[in-house]
């Protein structure tokens, strides 16, 4: 559910002025805490650290994630794979 248009969309204001202190096309990866950031036009071209829980992923910010949460980019958690017969025989075949 998103906020209320009367409030407007959950910006992170610290986020903000560590990006405005870099120049554009800097490398430097900005560690991120804060999963419900919604990603605003400043951010794009930047690369963000978003913490999953474990570590923090690298996001590379393009025109299209804007508007989204930053969360949404850096999953918490692994699919490693349904087992059983099923799947080993499978894995065989196409293999």
């Amino acid at each position: 559910m998103s906020r209320s248009l009367k409030k407007g969309p959950y910006i992170n204001e610290r986020i903000i002025k560590k990006i405005k202190e870099l120049k554009l096309g800097d490398k430097t990866v900005i560690k991120v805490w804060d999963r419900a950031c919604t990603i605003t036009p400043e951010m794009v071209g930047f690369t963000i650290g978003v913490h999953n829980g474990k570590k923090h992923i690298p996001v590379y910010v393009v025109e299209n994630m804007v508007g989204h949460k930053l969360g949404e980019f850096a999953h918490t958690k692994k699919f490693i794979s349904h087992g059983g017969k099923m799947a080993k025989t499978q894995k065989t075949h196409n293999a």
